[in-house]
């Protein structure tokens, strides 16, 4: 029986896992940080989406075997000069409260011209508490003036990505997820795992 080598994602969304699992396919084994209960939580201090990537990346590559995947993301909006950034789930005043943080980009949004964004993505691998590669994805687009659907999370009822006229919910996870930062983060990550062998 082939022994496959292990890839631990750190996270505990098991959403996230299940993506990055679809995309890696079988030559990986792929858990995620639930898998080690005793793991203690990596503060995101970082300033960058690179940054808290790293931190994640080595902290918990450091504490377990095999080679550990991490990324940060986020909404950057031009006219706010790049707000919200890697503070994208917390812009609210909540962390995670996605009603709250879309409140207030719309009201800091209200007399805007300029709507352009982007959805970005980094990603780190590490092995042994040392960096292997940093990865980057991400998804242009504009900020519409009222939310539109129901499906996805976060600002996707608020994002029209280029190209198309509807926003990341209406246009539904099969179409977001061919076009998303994280998709095209993972994209590289996967040329990268493959080219190692």
């Amino acid at each position: 029986m082939e022994i496959r080598p292990r890839l631990v994602i750190a996270t505990r969304n098991a959403h996230k896992t299940a993506e990055i699992r679809s995309m890696i396919g079988d030559r990986y084994e792929v858990l995620d940080v639930t898998a080690f209960p005793d793991l203690p939580p990596v503060p995101e201090t970082g300033t960058t989406f690179l940054e808290n990537a790293r931190l994640k990346a080595l902290a918990i590559s450091r504490e377990i075997g095999g080679i550990v995947l991490s990324d940060d993301s986020g909404l950057e909006v031009d006219a706010l000069a790049g707000a919200p950034g890697v503070w994208s789930s917390s812009y609210g005043g909540e962390e995670g409260n996605h009603p709250r943080n879309n409140e207030r980009l719309m009201r800091e949004m209200s007399d805007k011209n300029q709507r352009t964004a982007r959805f970005r993505c980094t990603m780190v691998l590490a092995e042994g508490g040392m960096e292997l590669g940093n990865f980057d994805g991400s998804v242009e687009g504009a900020i519409i003036e009222e939310r539109r659907g129901e499906g996805g999370f976060g600002y996707d009822p608020l994002f029209v990505p280029a190209g198309y006229d509807q926003t990341f919910s209406e246009l539904g996870d099969e179409v977001k997820n061919q076009l998303s930062h994280r998709a095209r983060a993972l994209t590289k990550v996967v040329e990268w795992l493959e080219s190692r062998g």
